[in-house]
């Protein structure tokens, strides 16, 4: 059982999305590998404070491209769409938790590249706007 002031500091971690922030600095850290860190996560939370701010796209380790990639990985036959179990699986992979269980072309079990792009991104923005201002 937690102690009152360990409940708080759970508390508090997840009102302001502390662990998904901390998790998407570190993702870009590694994806990145940036010869100064410091400075590096310095540039990234800028980023993320001018979006909140101004309500654009913030950092993102995901882009248009290599969304591509993975549903081309996805889709080796060229068929041009994936079945909604591997569209779960790929966004889980991606770090999305919030998925949309009901995307265009789930009933025909046939989801298609631009519904997994969007979803994706949808999802990755959402997850790179953990940032939250007090």
């Amino acid at each position: 059982m937690a102690t009152q002031r360990e409940q708080e500091a759970a508390d508090y971690l997840k009102k302001h999305r502390i662990n998904e922030l901390m998790d998407n600095l570190i993702s870009m850290l590694f994806f990145y590998r940036p010869d100064n860190p410091r400075e590096f996560l310095i540039e990234k939370l800028e980023e993320l404070k001018i979006s909140r701010q101004g309500g654009v796209k913030g950092p993102n380790l995901f882009n248009n491209s290599n969304l591509d990639a993975v549903f081309r990985i996805l889709d080796p036959a060229n068929q041009r769409y994936i079945t909604f179990a591997q569209y779960k699986q790929a966004l889980t992979t991606l770090g999305i938790k919030d998925i949309n269980e009901c995307p265009e072309g789930v009933n025909e079990d046939r989801i298609s590249q631009e519904t997994f792009k969007t979803e994706a991104m949808r999802g990755l923005q959402r997850y790179s706007a953990a940032y939250k201002q007090a």
